[in-house]
């Protein structure tokens, strides 16, 4: 693979920090290690710090309010006899359109075991088979029969529920919730904490001798998408304005089937369905993928995204279906009893219905550039999960990789922060950081109005499809609500967050724009063909 392309993104500065501060006129708190974000990999990396090591961890929502603890499909792992690391490495090399680095994914990938063995110690209850042994399921894109799942479709929550406790029995470890992270504090050119916003504190200054970044993904930058209403880019968007690198924003994995019913949230159906043998058909009931894949449903993500598109050109209509009526219906209604309650509220039996689907945001493969032990450019910061750019999923995640991408990462970045956190002294002291009033226009704007618009034009331009017309028209258009939204001082997570989607929208344009060719998740339908030669690269961004 060839060197990293590093660019400025667009002319348009962005403010180093969100609102204005004096560390005179400010709380302060001090900690040994810093974590933002309370997902699965975040917590996973407060655990693996040293237990004599203060730890704080923080979320924006409540614990339960994260991308982990949706994950229906499982995690991935060599469980099996018949399996082995050669095979699932070989699976996500090839998903990953030749942009993985392969000895990332052999870390990951021979280190899951052993992970996934914790979990279960912690007492993360996985499905069973009648017998007693961990049931393992096939996903699209897998050779064999390597996913676990707990609770049918619940797998996340369950993972994150055994997490969640593991972390409130550790002394060390404490965690506020509801607690906003405005932006990384840096001192010559060193992560010395982050600046929060905390219910009860208001604005502090958490000091720490390393930071931890697990913020997770950026998929409410788009109107169609399965992530959680706190999936908004923050640390993405923070990492870049300290000065951090990110890499790969073009790469969003969208999801091929997410339960279409106008009107109404969009909730993933999980690609466990077209494991156990669902189809996808059309409107007219015909059966498509084979026609666009020898592998049929079992295809990679972005092929089947793909596929489904066009098909859904092909007969002009909003959305196709997953047909499970060939399968036992009592097993359907058994191995997915989440999605089965939720399509029942729409009148739709799982197991005799067809269930309209189409593609929504899911994965961001892009994020903060970190080497194998979770080590950002920005020194005194660590990065691990989804927002995080780590070479395991290249240009297109495998199915079930992101939860085991966490719990690896989450304790690799939690070893490294904390035996570097214990090589400095423990008079950790408040430095010289401030940031005036810029006096910005307070008058009001609708933020609600602004943000759905993005989200619209996001979809619209840096969809399952791009061009270059409709990318250079998003990027023109976003240019102009930053040079008014970027400047203005917020005081509520409404702004902040806005502003934070705004500076992560303009990357994924801006590398949208500038890969011109296509690679697993990245389709410019003005450049169709894989373009070796030029692009087997990463493309890069610092402010």
């Amino acid at each position: 693979m060839t060197a990293n392309a590093t660019s400025d993104a667009t002319s348009i500065p962005v403010p180093r920090y969100l609102i204005p501060f004096d560390p005179k006129r400010i709380s302060h708190f001090f900690t040994d290690v810093f974590v933002i974000g309370g997902g699965l990999a975040g917590l996973r990396s407060a655990i693996a710090c040293d237990s004599d090591q203060s730890v704080l961890v923080v979320t924006k929502d409540v614990w339960e309010e994260s991308n982990s603890n949706y994950a229906q499909g499982g995690i991935a792992g060599v469980m099996s006899p018949v399996d082995s690391f050669e095979k699932h490495i070989e699976d996500t090399l090839i998903a990953g359109g030749s942009l993985c680095d392969r000895d990332t994914v052999e870390m990951v990938i021979k280190a899951g075991p052993a992970r996934i063995a914790e979990l279960i110690e912690w007492g993360t209850d996985f499905d069973k088979e009648d017998g007693g042994d961990i049931l393992l399921c096939k996903e699209g894109g897998h050779q064999h029969k390597r996913i676990l799942h707990a609770r049918g479709d619940a797998t996340g929550a369950e993972i994150m529920r055994a997490v969640i406790e593991r972390a409130r029995k550790s002394p060390n470890i404490q965690m506020w919730q509801n607690t906003f992270t405005l932006d990384l504090l840096v001192h010559e050119g060193v992560c010395r904490g982050g600046l929060i916003s905390h219910p009860h504190h208001g604005k502090t200054f958490i000091w720490a001798k390393q930071t931890i970044l697990a913020t997770g993904g950026t998929g409410q930058v788009y109107r169609e998408t399965t992530n959680p209403n706190v999936a908004t880019g923050d640390g993405h968007a923070l990492a870049y304005r300290a000065g951090a690198e990110l890499r790969d924003m073009e790469f969003v994995q969208f999801h091929p089937t997410v339960l279409y019913i106008a009107g109404t949230s969009r909730s993933l159906i999980t690609e466990a369905m077209r494991g156990e043998g669902a189809y996808l058909v059309d409107a007219a009931g015909d059966r498509f993928m084979p026609d666009y894949d020898d592998r049929a449903e079992l295809a990679p993500r972005d092929i089947v995204a793909q596929s489904i598109v066009s098909q859904m050109e092909k007969t002009r209509r909003p959305n196709v279906y997953l047909d499970l009526k060939h399968l036992d219906a009592d097993f359907v209604r058994k191995r997915f009893p989440g999605i089965a309650k939720t399509c029942k509220e729409f009148g739709i039996d799982i197991a005799t219905d067809p269930i309209p689907v189409r593609p929504g945001a899911h994965y961001m493969m892009g994020g903060v550039t970190v080497d194998s032990e979770g080590r950002t450019t920005l020194p005194g910061l660590w990065a691990a999960g989804e927002v995080t750019s780590s070479g395991l999923h290249g240009a297109n995640r495998l199915a079930s990789n992101s939860l085991l991408e966490s719990i690896v990462y989450g304790v690799t970045a939690g070893h490294g922060a904390s035996l570097a956190a214990s090589g400095i002294p423990d008079e950790l002291s408040a430095v010289p950081i401030t940031n005036e009033p810029n006096g910005t226009e307070t008058e009001s704007l609708d933020l609600g109005d602004v943000r759905n618009t993005l989200k619209s034009l996001l979809w619209r331009s840096t969809g399952v499809r791009r061009q270059h017309k409709s990318l250079e028209e998003a990027r023109h258009t976003i240019e102009g609500w930053c040079k008014y939204v970027l400047p203005r001082q917020f005081e509520d997570p409404e702004g902040w967050e806005l502003q934070n989607m705004l500076v992560v929208s303009r990357l994924i344009v801006e590398a949208a724009l500038a890969r011109t060719e296509s690679r697993g998740t990245h389709l410019r339908s003005d450049f169709p063909q894989l373009d070796d030669e030029n692009w087997r690269r990463h493309l890069a961004f610092r402010q």
